[in-house]
């Protein structure tokens, strides 16, 4: 899978800059390969890129900015979408690809089985609702635990102020016959 990053090297816009400075330096960050494609010096970027952009994607004036984000041919989305995922842990998600072992992303994607691309769900394991029913289930046992294991904590709480009243008493008792 190659995430294709379109960008452009001269851009008069400051805001443009920066966007696209922020997603190259994140997938850097993250070591994420990827292929940035200048649409400013490449005619047959920018045109593959204002086509692949879904429309309802577009702004108004129908022609996408850079940086917009692919993973192959499936549109990933634009920086908004990206610092969105960002902000959200689920990068890897966002750019429909595997999150690395032991990051909270995986044990997300490990929880739910599932994987994200932009604006579509993809099954990865077993049918979506097997999968939605089991990891409701397995809330639902956490819950279970979670309330035996309060249930046990209050039954000893009990005990011990049992206990402690029939100390309070026999030592109650000892002291009136030490007074007598």
């Amino acid at each position: 899978m190659v995430i294709k990053v379109f960008l452009a090297s001269s851009s008069g816009s400051t805001a443009i800059k920066k966007k696209q400075q922020d997603v190259v330096g994140f997938l850097e960050a993250l070591r994420v390969e990827y292929d940035p494609l200048d649409i400013a010096c490449n005619e047959e970027n920018r045109m593959w890129m204002r086509q692949n952009v879904p429309e309802e994607k577009k702004p108004a004036n129908g022609i996408p900015l850079p940086p917009q984000i692919f993973n192959e041919e499936s549109y990933c989305g634009d920086y908004d979408t990206f610092f969105d995922a960002k902000e959200d842990n689920s990068v890897f998600a966002f750019l429909g690809l595997p999150p690395p072992p032991g990051s909270k992303e995986a044990a997300q994607a490990d929880k739910a089985h599932i994987v994200t691309n932009g604006n579509h769900v993809e099954e990865m394991n077993g049918d979506l609702e097997d999968t939605i029913a089991h990891a409701e289930e397995e809330e639902q046992d956490e819950a279970d635990d979670d309330r035996e294991e309060e249930e046990l904590r209050q039954l000893e709480e009990e005990e011990e102020a049992e206990v402690q009243e029939e100390e309070e008493g026999d030592l109650e008792e000892t002291q009136e016959e030490e007074a007598e």
